[in-house]
């Protein structure tokens, strides 16, 4: 088993909950789908940061693999009730997850879980799913990240964005996974101190039972 990245021994910090979100079946995907897939696991991991998928076949599974290869962690959001519905009923792989969440909520339920519990969220290729995913993200504010030129939904979001001017989500966009990750964490990086302020400067008061 890999071992887990240390981020060059230097002090924890925060570690992020990163969405990855893509075509399960890949025909709609670039040809190369599945190396850049890949490498935005193994950037993720690199980085120090938790990798969350749909547990699915095709960019999830590719993205999953990429990150446990790196020694990263990754957790897939199933949409099926237990292991073996998760294996019979929806024909979905348990491996390369570090840590499968079943919450039977079938996949556009899964979808909103998933994606709400992200801190950030990346867009690779992608169909009516992964589109569902995105305008989650959307509608709850979180930094979306796309990568273009991989095909499907994630090379029409510009087309669709053009006109929506009130959107609150921080998007960027990039061609290169590492470079896209990076941006995303920039910006991840930014709310997070913000966050810390703000809790630093006001005493946070626990309801006595």
């Amino acid at each position: 088993m890999p071992k887990k990245v240390n981020i060059n021994n230097k002090e924890p910090r925060d570690k992020f909950n990163i969405v990855v979100s893509g075509a399960a079946v890949v025909d709609v995907c670039c040809d190369n789908i599945r190396e850049l897939s890949k490498d935005v696991g193994a950037e993720i991991a690199r980085k120090g940061h938790t990798l969350v998928t749909g547990a699915t076949t095709g960019v999830p599974y590719f993205t999953a693999l990429g990150c446990h290869e790196a020694g990263g962690e990754n957790i897939g959001f199933s949409p099926a009730e237990s292991k073996i519905d998760h294996v019979r009923r929806y024909r979905l792989p348990t491996k390369p997850f570090d840590l499968m969440i079943y919450t039977g909520s079938d996949y556009a339920g899964r979808d909103i879980t998933m994606t709400k519990a992200a801190d950030g969220v990346i867009i690779v290729c992608g169909r009516i799913g992964t589109l569902h995913e995105f305008t989650t993200a959307i509608e709850c504010g979180k930094p979306i990240a796309v990568l273009e030129r991989s095909g499907g939904i994630s090379d029409k979001i510009k087309f669709i964005l053009q006109d929506n001017t009130k959107i609150k989500s921080p998007i960027v966009f990039d061609r290169n996974p590492k470079v896209l990750v990076e941006k995303l964490l920039k910006i991840l990086e930014t709310e997070d101190k913000k966050a810390n302020k703000i809790l630093a400067s006001k005493e946070i008061k626990t309801k006595k039972i």
